[in-house]
């Protein structure tokens, strides 16, 4: 799986609608209101790394609203949930 973070500006007053037309597009699994520097972030998930540009250039950048798009490539996931499998030895919790 390919994980691309995608950082977008809006136009300030289309923000929701924005948000939710983003959060149906094939290839977007989240999509965040957030604050800060810009106004979204979504999170794109795929199978083959030609996806991405199909899903962020000719999907998200092309959405009524979006002014501008930044994204960054995740070459590897850490998660409190990975690092506890990874260090379970299989013996049952003992609560």
């Amino acid at each position: 799986m390919i994980t691309a973070i995608v950082l977008i500006d809006c136009a300030t007053d289309s923000i929701p609608e924005v948000a939710e037309t983003l959060a149906n597009l094939p290839g977007v699994s989240e999509v965040y209101s957030v604050a800060g520097h810009v106004d979204l972030i979504a999170m794109v998930r795929v199978r083959e790394f030609e996806q991405i540009a199909q899903v962020i250039a000719g999907s998200i950048s092309k959405v009524s609203g979006v002014l501008n798009t930044e994204s960054h490539i995740a070459f590897r996931a850490y998660s409190q949930h990975d690092l506890e499998e990874a260090f379970a030895i299989g013996l049952a919790n003992a609560d």
